[in-house]
This record gives C-alpha cells, sequence and structure tokens, in this order.
C-alpha cells in the first residue's frame, strides 16, 4: 500500500471525513440541549389590529408561551389565537434569534345571522360569533342551516335591484321552504316566494321596483307588505285594512 499514493490520499480523505462527521455529531448532541435553552424573548403581532384586542391576544398565548424560542408549541399558539371571536386566521412563526412573530386575519362582518343569537356573516359568507361595537348597524339575514352564503349574495343581488329607487334591504330571510323576504329600511315587507323558471325571484324583486312609486298613492296609505308571489300581479297588506288589493300586470 505504502507503493500506492493514490489509495493512501483515498484513505486519508477518507479518514478526515469521517473525523469532521464525528465531530459534527459531537457538536449537534454537545450544543442542541444549549440550543433549546435560548430565551424566548419577543411575540409580535405583524400588523395593525381592527376588531382584535391586543389583550385578548395575550391572554389567549399567555399560558402557552412556557419553554424556550424553539420547544415553544406553534401550532398550540395558532389555535389558541384562532378561537378568538374575531380571528378567522392565524399564522405563526419563529423569527430568529428569539422572537415568535404572529399575523392574524380578522373577521369582515357584513351581517348578522339568524335571531339575535350573537351570530354575524363575513364577506365570505361563513357564520361566525361576536358581538359587534355598539352603534354599528348590519342587515339582518336568516335562513336553514348552512344557506348564510346563498343569503347573502340574494342580499347584495337585491341591494343592486333596489338601488333605483333608493332603499335597501335590511333584513333577507330564505324560509325552510326556500322561500324569499326582505324587509326594507321604511318596514315594508316583500314577499318573492320560492325560485320559479317562469318567474324567477330577480324578475318579481324587479316587478316591484317598476311599481314602488305608485305603492304610496292608493287610498289606504303606504302598504305594509308587498305580496310579489303573484305571477302577474301583486298584493297589498295595509295597517287598517284585513283585506288585500291586487295590482299589477293581468
Amino acid at each position: 500500500m505504502w507503493h500506492k499514493p493514490q489509495l493512501m490520499t483515498a484513505v486519508a480523505d477518507l479518514l478526515l471525513l469521517a473525523a469532521g462527521a464525528a465531530l459534527l455529531v459531537a457538536a449537534v448532541i454537545w450544543g442542541a440541549p444549549r440550543m433549546r435553552l435560548i430565551p424566548l424573548n419577543e411575540v409580535r403581532v405583524t400588523h395593525e389590529l381592527q376588531s382584535v384586542q391586543r389583550s385578548d391576544v395575550e391572554q389567549a398565548l399567555e399560558d402557552l408561551l412556557r419553554g424556550s424560542f424553539l420547544t415553544v408549541n406553534l401550532e398550540a399558539l395558532r389555535l389558541a389565537l384562532e378561537q378568538l371571536p374575531w380571528v378567522r386566521h392565524a399564522e405563526v412563526w419563529r423569527k430568529w434569534p428569539a422572537r415568535i412573530d404572529v399575523r392574524i386575519e380578522e373577521q369582515q362582518a357584513v351581517a348578522h345571522w339568524g335571531e339575535g343569537r350573537g351570530e354575524l356573516v363575513n364577506i365570505f359568507g361563513e357564520v361566525f360569533a361576536a358581538s359587534l361595537p355598539e352603534g354599528q348597524r348590519l342587515p339582518r339575514l336568516s335562513g336553514p342551516s348552512g344557506s348564510a352564503g346563498d343569503v347573502l349574495r340574494r342580499h347584495e343581488e337585491f341591494a343592486r335591484v333596489l338601488r333605483p329607487i333608493g332603499r335597501q334591504p335590511v333584513q333577507v330571510a330564505l324560509s325552510p321552504r326556500l322561500a324569499w323576504a326582505l324587509e326594507l329600511e321604511d318596514g315594508m315587507l316583500v314577499e318573492l316566494g320560492r325560485e320559479q323558471a317562469k318567474a324567477p325571484i330577480r324578475m318579481r324583486l324587479q316587478r316591484f321596483v317598476d311599481y314602488y312609486p305608485t305603492l304610496s298613492d292608493t287610498r289606504h296609505g303606504r302598504p305594509l307588505a308587498v305580496d310579489m308571489r303573484y305571477p302577474n300581479g301583486f298584493a297589498l297588506r295595509f295597517p287598517a285594512s284585513a283585506g288585500h288589493e291586487v295590482k299589477g300586470k293581468k
């Protein structure tokens, strides 16, 4: 072997590689426990919060920030944040050398949901439980379980159709039988019924818009409710009358 320099060089390289690997393993074994002891110095929310209170964030994370920078459970932190009422989604990651960064996607409420159970609907049509700030007013939507997205889309559609007469729906309801009704800000109820191929909901509401200027000119005064479920007409209900007056095209 001594007369084969190439073989000797290969053996030397192999020994050096083995020695380097041994040193690396030793360093890891020696340093890992010490790395795990790096203290966690800061938790930072990376952006301004609108609806979520920083005090709520601190309280949610308080009992979970035990251990070091490397041992704190990021998934537990994320799940705890997503339990807060106004948090839709949270991201948590380590920022070297000793900080945890947090990004929170807040809920954006656009309507109440149901009958006063403290539930709201966000911009994605998802229902969540939270309390609105005092004085903030939102329309109220209701419907069968799982229908919040459909009801929200209908509310947006109804608002567009009603815009020419300067009215907005403050309530939109979908019944268990899938019949639609809405209430305007002046208290007038508009019953639209179920979706039909020959008389779509949007067409019935448009008919209401077309006749709306004439509704307050009747001898009975302004109607409390307008029933648009008729194929070619509509019925009016007045405060002092138990009867109905049918108007519209025949």
